[in-house]
């Protein structure tokens, strides 16, 4: 029964008011949180997937997949909002499984988050690097392609073959950089993330605006393609299909409103601020998002934004009347992608903080430091892995695989909220799921159909995954966890 260990709630909000030198800083306010929200999802998945998605998988209906993946979010975002009012502490959805359903389902969720934080940013930052280059170029500097490409790519749905090139330097770089700025302070990433926010939601609004008077309703039809299977991995591609897989695909661009989750420990108010940075970020971004897709299918075919930068593409497509628009586009991407890789490096390293305090990971993971007051050395370790990877995979493998993992999160936390209105009815909750007999069994539901539509060849990564997962539980944590000896101790207690 250790494996079912569960974390006394209120040994969680004991740690949540920890004021000690070795604690994190509280210096998030509800527009803080917002904007970190904002930031994290704004990123990849607007200027990158959304136009490949189009491509590959749901044509003009893409934006039908945001639409389908924004309400499956919103049911999640709902009961995030009700655990982290109640359990405002570090750690996101690993906390909170911790509390309800115990150590080893918590562990499995907070493996499965490593795919959705550390992989996102590696995703994200081979976006960056797509976009850097093409700013590199309209600069008059060429990046050589061994420098700047992923020196493997994915064939036949799982094989990895070489690209011929050597290292995505771009994206090991800008991943490197970001920790630095979260490793400075809260209060310092917190005020680049402010301006950075504020410049990327600027150019969306600006191809949004000025997109819109050039459309052409003509690459909207058909909205839905005829469905179509491809001969090479037997995948269906476009119509109904294409829509429920294109939807699994970009619930990646969603998965930023999480992030605010993590914040529990450096956040004024938790109780009341955290619920508002998760559903305000989301409500923002989900409405960006349809605009945006209705405006890039709008302005070039869908068959052409299968690119590093479709978003430029499509801009491009339009010709002279928008191209003032395209450097600006460039530069609003560059900037904009960066402030996503850090708070995703920041969500990270704070659930590799949680699960280090608890045991289930080294102590460097958790040590803080003395005057930033972060958790430098876990921040640093995390980068250097999502920086590998990045600097050495495509975005396609990565973001199907982000996508998978968030998922499977989102459907235990829906899961959660049910369990601990059943089980612990009377803590305290400053927010409410509304309709909760509805909107969690809802949420479960539809992120597991979400996850049933996505390619098997993700699954199979997700399986071996989850195996170097176990070996690491029962190699270190399972031998290591503060609460195994708790409970051992506390049994003892009436013997002596």
């Amino acid at each position: 029964m250790k494996l079912f260990t569960k974390k006394p709630i209120d040994v969680i909000l004991a740690e949540g008011v920890d004021e000690s030198e070795y604690a994190l800083k509280r210096g998030l306010g509800p527009i803080g949180l917002t904007s970190l929200g904002v930031g994290s999802i704004i990123g990849a998945g607007i200027f990158v997937l959304t136009g490949q998605a189009a491509a590959t998988h749901a044509g003009p209906a893409i934006v039908l997949s945001f639409i389908l993946a924004g309400v499956v979010c919103a049911l999640a975002a709902l009961c995030y909002a009700e655990l982290a009012s109640m359990i405002p502490v570090a750690g996101s959805a690993y906390t909170y499984t911790y509390a309800t359903l115990g150590e080893f389902v918590a562990w499995l969720i907070a493996w499965d988050l490593i795919i959705e934080y550390l992989f996102a940013a590696s995703t994200v930052s081979v976006g960056w690097s797509g976009y850097f280059t093409g700013l590199m170029e309209q600069l008059g500097v060429t990046i050589p392609h061994a420098l700047s490409q992923a020196p493997f790519t994915v064939e036949q749905g799982f094989h990895l073959a070489p690209t011929g090139a050597l290292l995505n330097v771009p994206a090991v770089g800008i991943i490197m950089l970001m920790a630095l700025v979260l490793v400075a302070g809260i209060t310092e990433s917190a005020n680049v993330n402010n301006v950075i926010v504020a410049i990327k939601v600027g150019v969306v609004l600006l191809v949004i605006g000025f997109g819109f008077l050039y459309v052409n309703p003509a690459n909207w039809v058909p909205l839905i393609p005829a469905e179509v299977v491809d001969p090479a991995t037997g995948a269906h591609r476009y119509g109904l299909p294409g829509i429920f897989t294109a939807a699994g695909v970009i619930f990646f661009a969603y998965i930023g409103f999480e992030t605010v989750s993590t914040a529990g420990q450096e956040c004024r108010n938790p109780q009341r601020n955290m619920p508002i940075g998760i559903l305000a970020a989301l409500g923002i971004c989900t409405v960006l998002y349809i605009l945006m897709s209705l405006v890039i299918t709008g302005l070039a075919p869908y068959t052409i934004l299968n690119t590093a930068r479709p978003v430029y593409a499509a801009v491009d497509h339009v010709g002279a009347q928008l191209a003032w628009l395209k450097p600006v586009v460039t530069v609003g991407a560059t900037v904009g992608l960066a402030s996503t890789i850090l708070t995703l490096l920041y969500g990270q390293s704070r659930i590799f903080y949680a699960m280090s305090r608890d045991g289930l990971l080294p102590p460097m993971f958790s040590a803080v430091n003395r005057n930033r007051r972060t958790p430098w050395l876990g921040t640093l370790l995390t980068a250097a892995f999502a920086a590998l990877l990045g600097g050495l995979f495509p975005i396609g493998l990565l973001g199907e695989l982000v996508s998978m993992g968030t998922l499977l999160a989102f459907a235990l936390i829906c899961g959660g909220v049910i369990y601990l209105r059943i089980k612990e009815p009377n803590l305290k909750r400053t927010f409410k799921t509304p309709f909760i007999w509805v909107v969690a069994p809802l949420g479960v539901l539809s992120c597991l159909y979400l996850v049933s539509s996505l390619p098997a060849a993700t699954w199979i990564r997700l399986f071996v995954w989850m195996a170097v997962g176990l070996v690491v539980y029962f190699g270190y944590a399972y031998h290591h966890s503060r609460f195994h000896e708790a409970k051992k101790l506390a049994a003892a207690a009436p013997a002596e």
